[in-house]
């Protein structure tokens, strides 16, 4: 068996249909249907918890590289008199 559900032609065009008349990503959908199933308040599961603890991160660390690049930036304008 695949890893993919197959889906008939005619779901996936209406699929599409609704996510362009609505105008709203698909993504903002399927996130409301899953907090309306699980409740708003559903608890992570370990690997989500897992996955959001690597995103914050991640997250603190691009942070503090944005700030390096510019503090380095400032320091090179100084030097070449700018």
């Amino acid at each position: 068996m695949g890893r993919y559900r197959k889906f008939e032609e005619d779901f996936r065009q209406g699929a599409v249909r609704l996510v362009l008349e609505t105008g709203k990503p698909v993504v903002r959908q399927v996130a409301k249907a899953r907090r309306e199933q699980n409740g708003v308040d559903a608890p992570l599961s370990e690997s989500e918890r897992a996955e959001l603890d690597r995103l914050r991160k991640e997250n603190t660390e691009l942070r503090m590289q944005r700030v390096r690049m510019r503090s380095v930036a400032l320091w090179v304008d100084e030097a070449m008199g700018r």
